[in-house]
């Protein structure tokens, strides 16, 4: 674990804690100065039931606790768009703790973005490669405005200085319309000066899996536990990551805020000329 901060992180302080621990985070977080806001985006790892109640509630909850103890006055959360429509465990979990932090008494901005340029970077090698994109029925079943990872933090920024983003949730969008998984798979291609070549997966199949492993994970739980993560695959293959209207139960992406400025398509064509890309981690599907 690092004892000094990295050159991007100059001037600030950095502090380890055990964030299960309020001993912790009262002892080596939260003491020796005054605090005016906590800007956590913490989430779990995998989403799945043990890790998202673990991570996404508890450890949570611990830190506004600590918060509310060392008498901070602004809590802005890191969210996921997603929780609209809550079908996963994760979401419950996030929507669990959105209700504690909006019930604490302390000012909070709830944040909840789209889609982050991370989670649609995973078929960038396999078409550079010559494969073709793998797309989920036509490719046009969903739709998101793509949100970069700068975007997002200069946005969590912003909501420490505006009142007008306090007491509130806020889903966010990245810059420009709303674009599909077959859009995103034409713009690779043309980056590439390649012709699109595509192969669908039919949803059926992950319904298939999703049904084995569900009726396999009742004597083995590591079945289980990727039972969900196909849960998860098939939520993302079939919702769209864009504001859901409560009347009428469709995603609309007018109504999603747009911020910031940087594109999907300007994030491929950089890892497309030479840029890193990101590490996916527990979070890579394809």
């Amino acid at each position: 674990m690092p004892t000094t901060p990295p050159p991007v992180l100059d001037g600030a302080s950095v502090r380890i804690v055990d964030i299960s621990d309020p001993a912790s985070l009262d002892r080596d977080g939260f003491s020796n100065g005054r605090f005016d806001a906590v800007v956590s985006c913490m989430a779990s790892r995998t989403g799945t039931p043990k890790d998202a109640w673990a991570v996404d509630h508890r450890a949570q909850l611990k830190v506004l606790e600590a918060a509310q103890r060392a008498g901070v006055g602004h809590f802005v959360l890191l969210s996921a768009i997603c929780v609209q429509k809550p079908l996963l465990a994760f979401q419950h979990a996030k929507l669990a703790f959105e209700s504690a932090l909006i019930a604490s008494g302390l000012r909070y901005s709830i944040v909840r973005p789209t889609a982050f340029f991370k989670s649609l970077s995973g078929q960038i090698e396999r078409v550079r490669n010559g494969r073709p994109f793998l797309i989920f029925g036509d490719g046009t079943l969903t739709s998101c405005k793509p949100i970069s990872d700068g975007d997002v933090g200069d946005y969590l920024a912003l909501c420490l200085e505006d009142p007008r983003l306090t007491n509130r949730i806020l889903p966010i969008g990245g810059p420009g319309e709303a674009i599909t998984p077959r859009q995103q798979g034409e713009a690779l291609f043309q980056l590439l000066g390649r012709q699109p070549k595509f192969r669908s997966v039919p949803v059926a199949l992950l319904d298939v899996v999703i049904g084995g492993l569900g009726t396999l994970g009742r004597f083995m739980p590591s079945l289980s536990e990727k039972a969900e993560l196909a849960r998860i695959g098939r939520y993302y293959a079939t919702e769209s990551m864009l504001v859901l209207n409560p009347q009428t139960g469709r995603y609309d992406a007018d109504a999603t805020p747009s911020t910031g400025a940087e594109t999907l398509f300007d994030f491929y064509r950089t890892v497309l000329t030479g840029g890193a890309l990101p590490d996916r981690g527990d979070h890579a599907v394809f």
